[in-house]
This record gives C-alpha cells, structure tokens and sequence, in this order.
C-alpha cells in the first residue's frame, strides 16, 4: 500500500505546504529518508534524477530547524550554481506554502563575496552552495560551524571527486561531531562509498532502483533527415510547433555555442549553458529561459544534469544518445507536475536502431512522422497516396 507523507512523521504544516504544490504522495526515495533522516541517522541516499531526492532531505530539515535560534544550522553542498539555485528556490517556496519561517541564502564561487558577507550577518537557517566558498568563509569566521547541525552533500559523486574532496572534508571537520551527514546522488560509485563510509558514523545506505519507465503523459517521435540537414529540420519544427519553452539536446559540449548561435542567427529566442560558460552567463540563461524570456535552451547531458525546469513542453533530440538511460533522462525534463509533453528526434536513417533500442527497453512506441501542410503527420509509406497521410494533433502555440 503506498504511504502518504503523515505516515513518515512529517507534521501537518509541511504536509500542507506540499498540497499546495499538487505534491501528495512521496516518491520511492522520499519514502525511506524521510524518516531516517528525521531520526538523525547519517544518510547515503541514492536515487535516480527527478525521483524526489532535494524533498527528501529538505523535508526533515524544515521540520528539525530550530526556530526559535536565530542561527545557521545547516549547510547544503552543491557542485553547480544552477542547482544552488534550484534549491533555495524550493526552500522559499516550502517556507511560503508551509508557513513555516525558514531561511536561506546562497553562497558560491566567482559572486561578490561582500554581498554574501551581509547577507550572512542575517543568520539564515539554510547555506546552500559550493564547497569552496563555503569553506573561505567559514575560515574568515562568517559562517558559524559550530551550530551547523546538518551537512548535505548533493550530487555527492561530484562532490567527493579529486577536485572537491579536500574542501568538502574540511567544512565536515569544521563542525560538531554531533552533526548529522546527508549523502545524496543519482549515481554513487565504489570510491564515493567507501570515502563516506569514513566520513559518516554508522551510515544507513538507501538505494533506489531506477524504474527505466517513461511517463505516460510524454509523447514520442522522431523525423528522419540527413545529418547535414538535421539543423534545418530542428529549425522548421520550431518554427512550426512554436513550443512555449525547449530544451534542445546535443551530444558534445563544444557544439553548444555553434548551434545556440545559429538558432540565433534564424530569429529563434535561444541561449545555451555549458561548463565553460561563466556562472554569471549561465545564471542569466537559467533565468531567461524559466521566465519564458527565452524558448530554447540548448543543452549537453553533462550541463542539463540536475536542472529540475516547470513549465518544459516539449524535448528535441538533435543528436541521439546512445544509452538508452539518457534518452529517458533527456525525456523526463518534460511531462512534470501532470502536465503533458513531447519528445522530438530528429534522426539519420542510421540513427534508427537506437530508436527501437529506446522502445524495445521501456515499452514504447516512438512514430516516424514528417511535415505536411503546416501539420506534422505520420511519415508517408512509398506505397500510399498523400490523401491517405494521417494528421496527428499536437500542442503547439501557433495557429496557420
């Protein structure tokens, strides 16, 4: 029988903040660390992206905060701006539906670390944000480790890395003893295990399989072109779909630019994010693109990773990937909240194979379609009559 958030221990002002939210029932990791981590056991919690994790720690955390203590008791780690901010978005929107004053600020590399200063002398609840801003300003004594009752540690894979592990091990020994550790990623390997092991008293690990469905409520095709065509073919299906907001996949990073400005160049409203744009650039791209400022964001699974958008109609696949566990995470950036969505292939007749691979591994149809009249159809078969050719309605925000 499915929980329902009372039977994890949660008090009734979260549970109603959630309905506000259209949130009713937990999520499978939601439902097993919700009450671990309110009995303050130290937490490894792996589950797959979009499945619930930021509500399963933030959850335990809005209900332990003390409110009565004007303090910072806990620390939020992330690897990425983006998902900084997506973060403190969600703290504010749970403190607002809740009723419940918890606050938050976040805090990370290349900002103005003046601002951040003051914004700290506010005694926010919560810090959300990158290890090594974290750590410079606990040592400059502007972060007050030792009422830290709470560390987060999410995208933990990224986070314990070579390149962050020093940083994020050193705000660990900067707080009590006492302290409770939240281990959380979408994928976990051996050597992470191992480092949080070392890290954490006594963890519980939880583990949650990945489900390889996709949701019913996204639609599926794919447009056959040859590869130098595919950006004219991306370009006349924007153009006809006129989709309220986009994301745009592509297999490498360094193509990003190259084709952000060649929608740009055809009157497209597009901006892409990539690892080496700068946070300032990227933040400027995320907010455009939730405000609808922006239709498209073009993006590479490595920059897309754990961007959490409301709002995405439809999902194009410029390039395809090759495992199938990308195409279903590309997929489920749209379709959220119990909204409907669509994802658009656009494939070269070699492409094909990874396309009955995809509905061979979740159960799926994906239809060949093409452009007709201002309509996209089922592709015509060399034996039948264009009168024959299906229509297919399909949401769009332009009228011909």
């Amino acid at each position: 029988m499915n929980k329902i958030f009372s039977d994890l221990g949660l008090v009734e002002a979260l549970i109603e903040g959630l309905r506000k939210e259209n949130i009713i029932t937990p999520t499978p990791i939601q439902e097993k660390a919700i009450p671990a981590a309110l009995e303050n056991k130290d937490i490894v919690a792996q589950s797959e992206t979009g499945s619930g994790k930021t509500l399963a720690y933030l959850l335990p955390i809005f209900q332990k905060i003390d409110l009565s203590k004007k303090e910072m008791q806990a620390i939020i780690l992330t690897p990425t701006h983006e998902l900084a901010i997506q973060i403190q978005r969600q703290v504010e929107i749970l403190s607002k539906n809740s009723d419940i004053p918890v606050t938050s600020t976040p805090i990370i590399g290349n900002v103005n670390i003046a601002r951040q200063i003051d914004k700290l002398k506010e005694k926010p609840h919560i810090i959300v944000g990158s290890a090594g801003r974290i750590l410079e300003l606990i040592k400059k004594k502007k972060v007050t480790a030792h009422t830290i009752k709470t560390i987060v540690i999410d995208e933990a894979d990224r986070l314990l890395d070579m390149h962050n592990i020093d940083a994020v091990k050193a705000i660990i020994k900067s707080t009590m003893k006492d302290r409770q550790l939240m281990i959380v990623s979408a994928t976990i390997s051996k050597e992470a295990e191992n480092i949080a092991k070392n890290l954490m008293k006594d963890p519980e690990f939880i583990k949650v399989e990945e489900s390889h469905t996709v949701a019913t409520n996204i639609s599926h095709m794919y447009f056959l072109s040859e590869q130098r065509e595919k950006f004219d073919m991306l370009r006349k299906l924007v153009r006809m779909i006129n989709p309220k907001k986009a994301i745009v996949f592509i297999n490498k990073s360094e193509e990003i630019a190259m084709i952000t400005e060649k929608l740009k160049f055809n009157g497209l409203k597009a901006e892409g994010i990539h690892g080496t744009s700068m946070k300032e650039n990227r933040k400027k791209a995320m907010d455009d693109f939730r405000s609808g400022k922006i239709q498209l964001l073009v993006a590479s699974d490595v920059a897309a990773r754990g961007l959490d958008i409301k709002g995405v109609t439809h999902i194009f696949n410029l390039d395809m990937p090759e495992d199938p566990k990308s195409y279903l995470h590309r997929v489920g950036r749209t379709g959220r909240a119990g909204e409907s969505g669509i994802a658009i292939s656009v494939i070269t007749e070699a492409e094909k194979a990874l396309i009955q691979r995809y509905e061979k591994n979740f159960g799926i149809t994906i239809p060949a379609k093409d452009m007709y009249m201002g309509k996209i159809v089922d592709l015509k078969q060399p034996s039948k009559q264009p009168s024959s050719i299906k229509k297919t309605k399909i949401s769009s925000n332009k009228k011909f």
